[in-house]
């Protein structure tokens, strides 16, 4: 038995696993998960990891941030991550670095069909390229490139584009979000961090503030799950409205990568968000706002749309990763 070693690093969480890969298949035989944010620095919270492991093997590292050539100083987080640094310190036989999302789409074919919930069928055998959208701590965006045979992951920095508005509501969102960051990307109103951006934001628009208990809730713990959980629940309207803008800025920007990746094999959502409102993206707004492109509508209505379930699909790609460097 061989294994190998796969991370998934992320703004919020980092996950590493020891996992035993065949052909498409994946077994994790151990994994652990740390708070990002509790570390200093990625090497040692590796090292923890590694403690009395044999690391004569291979790994793969999914990270949230653009690699440059073995390296990356990840976005939301103070980490610089050299792989030949990681590669000699800890005796991997290879060491190979991915974007984030690179890595979940490397991982898709390991993925099973109760793996993925389906928004919309797509056509019968819909076929070419694919994307992959993820919302969680940040925004992030790749694409796999068909070749007539396979499919050939690359990342982007997308969720970094420009955010644009569609109507007089997110247009004063849009000037909201300027008043405090020199540059408004999508990331900064589709992810966590954006859905209490959107909330502060109707606060103020709609000139009320937080009712009951949830500004003890906000304080205490994760002001975008309190937000989620009351919508969810229709416990509070203000909350209501803002994933319900939310969601439809996520379909609006699914779209746009979808149309840019021209991924007629699918658009594939994951990230920690989705999974977690499956009711909000299901009653018809996300896919509203995804088809809103105007004459390119029957393009977009033809590519199937699928949530990534599976919280471990961004473990899943630098596995396989890694796996096919070994044979290489």
């Amino acid at each position: 038995m061989q294994l190998v070693l796969a991370g998934d690093i992320g703004g919020t969480k980092t996950r590493l696993a020891l996992v035993e890969v065949s052909g498409t298949q994946v077994v994790i035989h151990r994994e652990h998960s740390y708070p990002s944010q509790g570390h200093a620095k990625f090497d040692d919270l590796l090292a923890d990891f590694l403690k009395d492991t044999d690391t004569h093997i291979h790994a793969a590292l999914g990270i949230a941030g653009p690699i440059q050539g073995r390296v990356v100083s990840t976005t939301n987080l103070p980490w610089y991550i050299d792989a030949d640094a990681l590669q000699q310190r800890f005796g991997f036989l290879s060491c190979n670095l991915l974007n984030d999302l690179e890595a979940t789409a490397c991982g898709l074919p390991a993925l099973q069909d109760n793996d993925l919930l389906t928004l919309q069928s797509g056509a019968e055998y819909a076929t070419g390229n694919q994307a992959v959208i993820a919302a969680g701590t940040g925004l992030g965006e790749a694409g796999l490139h068909w070749d007539g045979a396979q499919h050939s992951p690359f990342a982007t920095e997308g969720g970094h584009a420009s955010f644009t508005a569609s109507n007089q509501l997110e247009f004063d969102l849009l000037c909201h979000l300027q008043k405090q960051f020199q540059h408004v990307s999508w990331e900064r109103v589709v992810s966590g961090m954006g859905i209490v951006s959107i909330y502060d934001f109707l606060c103020d628009y709609r000139k009320t503030q937080a009712q009951g208990d949830l500004p003890q809730k906000m304080r205490n713990g994760d002001a975008a799950a309190v937000i989620a959980t009351a919508a969810l629940q229709n416990s509070d309207a203000l909350c209501c409205e803002t994933m319900q803008c939310f969601v439809r800025l996520y379909g609006a920007e699914a779209g746009n990568l979808a149309l840019k990746m021209m991924s007629r094999g699918g658009l594939f959502i994951g990230g920690g968000i989705a999974p977690k409102i499956l009711p909000l993206m299901q009653d018809g707004e996300f896919l509203k706002a995804f088809l809103n492109k105007g004459r390119m509508r029957h393009l977009l209505e033809a590519m199937p749309v699928k949530v990534i379930l599976n919280d471990r699909a961004a473990l899943y790609g630098p596995a396989l990763y890694a796996a096919m460097t070994a044979g290489n």
